[in-house]
């Protein structure tokens, strides 16, 4: 028998880590430039308003979210994982590529190829990680596998933002989400030459009886899902802020009632498994919420309230890496308007209070602007800041693992439901910064700095640690064997709609007059959450052990 201490991690591994590094270079390259995409008005954005680009943008996350439950499902069923992988990769390549021609038409076309792509992506690639360590000599591998695959996500979505901000600034927005199509092709060519060492885990569970079929699924799940969106979309009025999220949140109805039809009629071992991963399931979504204004509430934190300034002697070394923005700050470079001003509309196109053209002069009074006569305004790039994060998981990674072998070999490491929970209390103490952030500064007459985001970041980081790649793996261990890649899309749904949330939240920005109250309110919700987690451990407990 093997010695646990010399078994090594499967060649697989780095098969599925650079090709989920170069997936989520184009991902999050995208998704770091979309919102500042949208609501640009000078350089050839689209010139929404903020919270109409905080709604398409958590719209967007929560459905490139929600098809990964149609993904695995088709996966488990019928194409096999490696096969999935690369129908997504190839698919959200092709809606990178598209977003580089200007237009409406192109860029709704296009979006709905990444959001169809990562629906066959993401649930199998975790899939087939999981299934790398079925075997009993890497089993006790597999928490520390999948925080390595993490940490090749983060890696990343850390160097694209730099490669973003370059490519926006000296060629434009089409070139930006040009190289993104190109990182997913590197990815998908990773992945085929690779493909030798995860032919091994592409195995498929046989269904049970009482399963339901995909067909009957797509019949009786997916096609109301889209009636029910429709539905929600011409509904007069607003029920939940805007059509966008009326739709999206009735659409999810079908689909959790499929998840809830799962649990009511599988047998007794597999209710008990399923039953707690909804739970858990149900909980993080608040994690979510929360966690994903990093690409809406906390860019425009970014992009408006934070001192970006550099000095003419430090410009010329960051500007190489895509890292500098310089702004013309003379009246006659915004032709279109009144000096800074423009008009924003609402998402029901209803003209609100005038902001300026600029958004870093936006929360300040006109004798803080800079002088007409001054040609230009060196700034870090917004963009920039989502690399915060990322860097922050590559540096913390191996010390985070560290500490949970150090406190396991001491029989002192929390449990699984435990990380979850203190992984919610964490992050609720990332959004106290940021509200600490705004009581340390006067935002009408000063920008707060930027250590305030970035210590922001970091904490966060630390909460996002101890439960997302945990979860990944939780759903790998605890899930009924034949229904893996179903239970990971799952996990996906409930990650769907916290990021949706995450936009409805964001949308509200500018209705906070204090906006410490914005983060405050995320911290409350952190905190309920992560409380029942632990009124829950229990009963959590014994079943991930009994199954794990």
């Amino acid at each position: 028998m093997s010695n646990a201490a010399t078994v090594k991690h499967p060649k697989g591994l780095y098969v599925l880590f650079f090709t989920e590094m170069w997936e989520r270079f184009g991902y999050y390259l995208m998704l770091g430039i979309l919102f500042l995409y949208l609501t640009d008005t000078a350089k050839g954005g689209m010139g929404l308003g903020r919270a109409e680009g905080s709604d398409i943008v958590g719209t967007y996350l929560g459905l490139v979210y929600l098809t990964p439950f149609l993904g695995g499902l088709i996966a488990d069923r019928i194409l096999g994982y490696r096969k999935s992988i690369l129908i997504g990769g190839v698919l959200m390549s092709l809606g990178y590529f598209g977003l580089a021609i200007p237009g409406m038409t192109f860029f709704w076309f296009s979006v709905l190829l990444i959001i169809v792509g990562n629906g066959f992506f993401k649930p199998n690639i975790s899939t087939l990680l999981g299934n790398l360590y079925s075997t009993t000599e890497r089993k006790h591998l597999k928490d520390s596998g999948y925080n390595i695959f993490y940490m090749g996500i983060n890696v990343g979505a850390f160097v694209c933002n730099f490669v973003a901000a370059y490519m926006r600034n000296e060629y434009g927005w089409g070139y930006a989400f040009g190289a993104a199509g190109v990182g997913m092709l590197v990815g998908v060519l990773w992945f085929l030459a690779g493909t030798k060492h995860i032919k091994e885990a592409d195995i498929r569970k046989p269904a049970n009886p009482e399963d339901m079929p995909v067909s009957k699924v797509i019949w009786l799940i997916f096609i109301p899902a889209i009636m029910f969106g429709a539905l929600g979309w011409f509904i007069p009025g607003n029920i939940l802020g805007s059509d966008s999220t009326d739709a999206f949140i009735i659409a999810c109805l079908p689909i959790i009632g499929f998840y809830v039809n799962l649990l009511v009629k599988s047998n007794k071992e597999d209710k008990s498994r399923i039953g707690a991963l909804l739970a858990i399931f149900a909980v993080v979504v608040v994690f979510w919420a929360v966690f994903k204004q990093n690409s809406s509430a906390l860019t425009t934190w970014a992009e408006t309230y934070t001192d970006r300034k550099v000095s003419d002697n430090v410009s010329p070394v960051l500007k190489p890496f895509g890292m500098m923005q310089e702004l013309n700050t003379k009246p006659d470079s915004f032709p279109k308007y009144d000096a800074y001003f423009r008009a924003e509309k609402d998402l029901d196109g209803k003209p609100v209070k005038v902001f300026s053209a600029n958004p870093y002069f936006q929360n300040l009074p006109k004798e803080h602007w800079p002088e007409q006569e001054e040609k230009s305004l060196k700034l870090i790039s917004t963009e920039i800041f989502q690399s915060v994060n990322p860097f922050f998981i590559i540096l913390l990674t191996p010390l985070v693992i560290s500490f949970f072998s150090f406190l396991r070999r001491r029989n002192a490491e929390p449990s699984t439901p435990a990380k979850i929970g203190y992984g919610l209390l964490i992050t609720g103490l990332s959004t106290l910064i940021m509200a600490a952030a705004v009581w340390s500064t006067d935002m009408t007459s000063d920008k707060a700095s930027a250590w305030w985001l970035i210590c922001s970041y970091a904490v966060v980081t630390i909460g996002e640690l101890c439960l997302s790649p945990i979860g990944l793996s939780l759903v790998s261990k605890v899930a009924p064997p034949r229904l893996t890649s179903l239970m990971m899309g799952g996990w996906f749904l409930a990650t769907s709609v916290g990021n949706k949330l995450s936009g409805v939240l964001a949308s509200l920005w500018d209705t906070y007059d204090h906006k410490a109250n914005y983060f405050l309110v995320n911290f409350a919700a952190c905190t309920i959450a992560g409380l029942i987690i632990f009124a829950m451990i229990k009963w959590l407990r014994g079943i991930i052990n009994k199954h794990a």
